[in-house]
Formats: structure tokens, sequence, C-alpha cells
């Protein structure tokens, strides 16, 4: 799962974002094919499964997580840098939009960690109910 990300331009970030969320806009469907039914228990290693799953759930918190902050860092330093510039020159203003815009795109990346966190939830809410037979819990 590898992503190359964009930070300059949010709408493009967050389409990225949404592609690196594809396996948790659909967990049901990989839990679905990931635990077996009844019937083919004994041929598949359910708890082998749901242990892949989870660490490809992780993988992926991870990877979001630290590209929403590394953006954040970048976009800080340049609203930072932006804003020194316009206290030297306060009647530019297009630096003034563009501090505008940066400030406003810092605060839509912010809102990104929340989403973030609000998706892990629901996804891990999910792999539990649905790998609790499988899968020992104690170490997430």
């Amino acid at each position: 799962m590898s992503f190359k990300y964009e930070c300059a331009d949010f709408s493009q970030f967050q389409e990225q974002l949404k592609k690196m969320r594809d396996l948790d806009d659909k967990i049901i469907y990989a839990l679905n094919t990931t635990i077996p039914t009844e019937s083919f228990k004994g041929q598949v290693d359910a708890e082998a499964k749901c242990r892949e799953l989870h660490g490809q759930l992780e993988s992926g918190y991870n990877h979001r997580q630290e590209a929403i902050k590394k953006c954040i860092v970048v976009c800080a330093d340049t609203v930072k840098t932006l804003k020194d510039k316009r206290e030297e020159n306060r009647e530019d203003v297009a630096l003034i939009k563009q501090f505008k815009t940066e400030q406003r795109k810092l605060r839509l990346l912010q809102s990104e960690l929340s989403v973030e966190d609000i998706i892990r939830e629901r996804t891990q809410k999910t792999f539990r109910e649905r790998c609790r037979l499988f899968f020992s819990f104690d170490s997430l």
C-alpha cells in the first residue's frame, strides 16, 4: 500500500486518502471473504486470516495518520512563513489571500485527523464483532 501524496493541493490529498481508505470502506466484504462459513470452517484458518486482515488495517491506519501529520507540519510551516511575511507587508492583498487559504487548508487537514479516528473506530468495531471468535484482541 504505497501511495504518493501531495500536500499542496488539498483536493488531491483528500482523493489519495479516499483511495487509501478503500479497505476500511469495504470492511464487511473483506470480512465476508476472510471468515469461513460453518461448512468451510475446517478448510480455512480463520485466525490467520483475521490476523492478516488486522495487519493490513493497522498498516493503513499508520500510513494515513503519518501522511496527514506530515501534511499538517508542511502546511503549518507555510502558514507561519506567510504570517511573518504578512506582518512585514500588511498592504499586500495577494499575500493576505494566500495566508487565509493556507490557514483554511491547515484546518481541513486537522479535521482529517478526526475523520480518521471515526473511520478507525467504525472499522475496528466491525472487525471485532466478526473476528472475535477467531482472534485474540489482547494486543489491540
